[in-house]
């Protein structure tokens, strides 16, 4: 064995140009494969930091009326006291949540944006809550909170946080009963800074809500010992039903260690969700590794004739077939053992901006065992998957043909090598065309007219209750900035219509009890101030009174009341009447992948955003200095926190755009791994060649001859990869697609501009080794004759 080490590295160093393309593209396949792993693991153990993560599950709703079936996370506050009270051997504990969300938090002069949360005591319980000063059991106090230890430190530093009191807006105060370990990224509560208290008065429209059709947040559960998700869903199936009409209503129970992976239904049924990224990456990662192993193959056999005679003296002097195997496989795993290495360092040069694209935390587990065991065994396998074809086919040569000078390794010697090429650059192709599909829907999406004017927009949240008591003196100061040409209201900001209801209206049928409608209160100068476009009846406007008991729907729900003239209609919603007076044009206000939703928009009730218009001669950064000092002087307890409409709505492509980032990514080094195989083969080829091309310039032939004789081998085989990767790239990329309502078409020149640039980067790889050789002097390729 150690002989055979010795002589592998004797082999290595005497070749280096051949050793550095095989161990720089193992090492790159490797490091490709290995952030892949890493990123895989990072998915797979989401949510794996909580204790208890595989008995947590999470309630939910499933909604179904003439066949339509939807489910639903957002729950009745009913359900969990339902669940809490009636099944004491199903669940240990229930435990109900809002929606997290950021707010201002105050100590002394001292002003800090939290993203916060009401949750019930058990919540800290069920989720086994790290706590590093304090106890779970002081969040029972109405009067406490919980913080997390990096909201401890940007409050009070070196201070010892417990028993201080902390003001949340503008008059509302809490004291500090415990900081608990921030949670990591990979967690569903991984923003989490500040649990709130869910028996405080402050919350008193949830903790106190015994309203079944109301769904308004999240209740989770820790099952019993004995108990698992299914048998839980069975208990509580039937808990909504009795108390809702108008469509049929269950109740679920659904696993916290799915949700992340798991997370998309379909006809209220788990359908995939982040697990086909996972499985994506996962193949991604298994064919780049691939094409490093296809190019130590290649290389190796390309290289045979040269290792013919020494092969044929090995066995002269009594080396048998095994031991000439293990030799070639020491030398793969030798080569696989050094790409390891340099793998690792390549992975963690590349960390840092590799996690900024997928927005993870990822780092190597330097001090993890199982880590290197996977590591080592996962090298160990590449070398001898990687140096099994050579080592077979080299040990195989017979001596005496090779000794006398006969031996020929054969017509049929290159058509692996063939295969091998085509099989690389039929999997770069691929890749190729992924990537431009998946930004060309990004691109589609983001160029999809969405019904407002979306530029220009800014967004404050009205935060404290001096700020929207005192709107009016509020809007005119702001007016008389001159940096705005309007300003509005709403309870929701046009880029997250949430509120989902269902509206009553004449003649509605029992099909369309399932039909729900986004549901939003604005002032009377919103519509303005966005942009919206009124295709029927008027705006909502001061000069009309009753304005307040007035709706206006968009062109989709007026399409789905049927009524050919909508205005002055009469509509029912949570039992109150209301009069259309205007229909106005579908908004793009939630996922700009899926069809529009109905919304209607009332001209009373909660007002909780302000959205104003910039003008458009006005810059920026003069906007921004105009508006500061009023917010501030209306809303002194807050820092001036806004927000740009058009970033909120760029923030919808993040996931596409991650995907796509780190598809290009792969693509790019796929890419690089199959030209480094295709420069070693060009240039072994053109030094195998090298008496011919010789001959041949002395006998008159031209340069460009010589290089399109050298060339042309391999363009055909890039040529036939094509026939292979097209069809294969266009079936996944179209089942894709599939899952966007709001899709582009697959057209023929996105496979004609990635078959392009493989060729293009093909001729460009195998044509620096072709021209070398076609200029070289003929004198001394055939003086050695």
């Amino acid at each position: 064995m150690n002989n055979n080490l010795k002589t592998s590295w004797r082999y290595i160093s005497k070749n280096k140009s051949s050793s550095i393309i095989n161990i720089g593209g193992l090492a790159v396949g490797m490091a490709v494969a290995l952030l892949i792993g890493l990123w895989v693991w990072d998915e797979l153990s989401f949510d794996k930091y909580f204790n208890n993560h595989e008995k947590i599950v999470q309630a939910m709703v499933v909604q179904s009326a003439q066949g339509e079936i939807d489910a639903g996370d957002v729950v009745q506050q009913p359900l969990g006291k339902a669940m809490r009270s009636g099944f004491p051997g199903v669940f240990k504990k229930v435990a109900a949540a809002g929606f997290d969300y950021d707010a201002v938090f105050s100590y002394g002069d001292k002003k800090l944006l939290g993203r916060c949360m009401w949750a019930e005591p058990d919540f800290t319980e069920i989720f086994s809550i790290k706590m590093l000063a304090g106890s779970r059991s002081a969040f029972k106090d109405p009067s406490t909170l919980l913080i997390s230890k990096s909201m401890a430190q940007s409050f009070f530093g070196k201070e010892d946080p417990m028993g201080k009191s902390i003001r949340y807006g503008s008059n509302l105060y809490f004291t500090v009963g415990g900081v608990f370990e921030d949670m990591p990224r990979n967690t569903t509560f991984s923003e989490l800074k500040i649990l709130m208290p869910w028996d405080s008065k402050e919350n008193s429209y949830y903790n106190s809500n015994t309203d079944w059709v109301d769904h308004n947040g999240h209740t989770w559960a820790l099952l019993s010992e004995n108990s698992n998700s299914e048998q839980a869903t069975e208990k509580i199936r039937n808990l909504p039903v009795e108390h809702v009409k108008g469509w049929k209503e269950t109740a679920m129970v659904y696993p916290l260690d799915r949700a992340h992976l798991w997370g998309e239904f379909k006809n209220g049924v788990p359908s995939g969700g982040r697990i086909e990224y996972v499985r994506m990456f996962g193949v991604i990662g298994f064919f780049v590794l691939l094409l490093a192993c296809i190019n130590f193959m290649n290389l190796s056999t390309a290289r045979s004739e040269k290792r013919a005679k020494e092969v044929g003296i090995r066995k002269t002097v009594g080396s048998l077939r095994a031991q000439l195997i293990g030799q070639f496989l020491s030398e793969s795993i030798l080569v696989a053992l050094a790409a390891f290495v340099i793998s690792i360092l390549l992975v963690e040069l590349s960390l840092g901006f590799f996690n900024r694209i997928a927005a993870k935390d990822i780092s190597i587990p330097w001090g993890n065992p199982v880590f290197w065991i996977i590591g080592i065994a996962f090298s160990l396998f590449t070398g001898l998957l990687s140096g099994s074809y050579p080592a077979l086919y080299l040990s195989r040569f017979d001596p005496i043909k090779v000794l006398k000078g006969t031996f020929s390794a054969g017509p049929g010697a290159s058509l692996p090598r063939k295969i091998l090429v085509v099989v690389q650059f039929g999997v770069s192709v691929a890749l190729i065309i992924g990537t431009i599909v998946v930004f060309r829907q990004i691109e589609y999406a983001k160029d999809r007219p969405v019904g407002y004017n979306k530029n220009g927009l800014l967004t404050v949240y009205i935060n404290s209750q001096q700020l929207g008591s005192n709107y009016s003196a509020l809007r005119q100061e702001l007016m008389e900035t001159h940096v705005l040409s309007n300003m509005g209201e709403s309870s929701q900001p046009i880029t997250q219509f949430s509120n989902n209801n269902e509206l009553e209206w004449r003649g509605k049928s029992p099909a369309q009890a399932m039909i729900f409608f986004k549901n939003v209160n604005v002032s009377f100068d919103f519509g303005k101030t966005v942009g919206w476009t009124i295709t029927r009846g008027r705006d909502f406007s001061p000069d009309f009174p009753t304005d307040s008991t007035g709706i206006i729907v968009s062109e989709k729900a007026a399409g789905i009341m049927g009524f050919s003239n909508p205005i002055g209609e009469q509509v029912r919603f949570f039992g109150n009447p209301y009069h259309v007076i205007g229909v106005v044009k579908d908004m793009v206000t939630n996922s700009p992948y899926e069809n529009i939703e109905p919304a209607m928009f009332f001209g009373n009730g909660y007002l909780g955003v302000i959205t104003m218009k910039l003008k458009p001669d006005v810059s920026i950064q003069k906007a921004l200095s105009a508006l500061e000092p009023v917010f501030k002087k209306w809303n002194p307890t807050s820092p001036f926190l806004y927000q740009f409409n058009d970033e909120n709505y760029a923030r919808k492509f993040e996931s596409e755009k991650r995907v796509g980032n780190l598809s290009t990514i792969f693509a790019v080094l796929a890419i690089f791994i199959s030209c480094l195989g295709l420069f070693g083969l060009a240039m072994f080829i053109a030094e195998q060649r090298i008496k011919e091309i010789g001959v041949r310039k002395v006998l008159g032939a031209s340069i460009f001859r010589l290089w399109k004789l050298l060339t042309w081998d391999f363009v055909a085989l890039v040529l036939l990869s094509f026939l292979i990767a097209i069809p294969m790239a266009y079936y996944f990329m179209h089942k894709w697609l599939l899952n966007y309502t709001y899709r582009i078409h697959l057209d023929w020149w996105i496979f004609a501009v990635a078959a392009g640039a493989a060729l293009v980067v093909t001729l460009l790889t195998v044509s620096y080794q072709s021209i070398r050789a076609a200029l070289a002097n003929p004198v001394r390729s055939l003086r050695s004759e």
